[in-house]
């Protein structure tokens, strides 16, 4: 996979919109990241995961899915190496840290941040 198919699958979730941090690109939903492009010149895609989702996704494909180094890593970071990645685990992963988004969003229901 790809940083092109990272972003095909992510902007394909409902009510996803691209943005971009450190002018890096990231995906949003409720204005709140999900998903971004930050390490994509390292071949990696980036993913705020729970840290036990992380260790499921690490013991399920230790080549694809591994901690992002430091603390990020050791909150549920977690990078994707895209091209170890297939597209039904590439849009597993996206959908897991999207839904994690949706809920999260839900559960504190915050409101969403203007666009940049």
């Amino acid at each position: 996979m790809t940083a092109a198919d990272f972003r095909r699958i992510a902007l394909s979730f409902p009510n996803v919109e691209e943005g971009e941090h450190a002018s890096q690109p990231d995906f949003r939903i409720g204005g709140r990241k999900f998903a971004t492009l930050a390490s994509a010149n390292d071949g990696y895609g980036n993913l705020p995961l729970t840290p036990e989702l992380q260790a499921d996704f690490i013991t399920d494909a230790p080549t694809v899915f591994l901690p992002i180094p430091g603390g990020w890593g050791r909150m549920g970071h977690t990078h994707i190496v895209l091209a170890a990645a297939d597209e039904s685990t590439l849009t597993g992963a996206l959908r897991a840290s999207y839904n994690l988004r949706v809920a999260n969003n839900a559960k504190t229901k915050k409101t969403p941040r203007p666009s940049k």
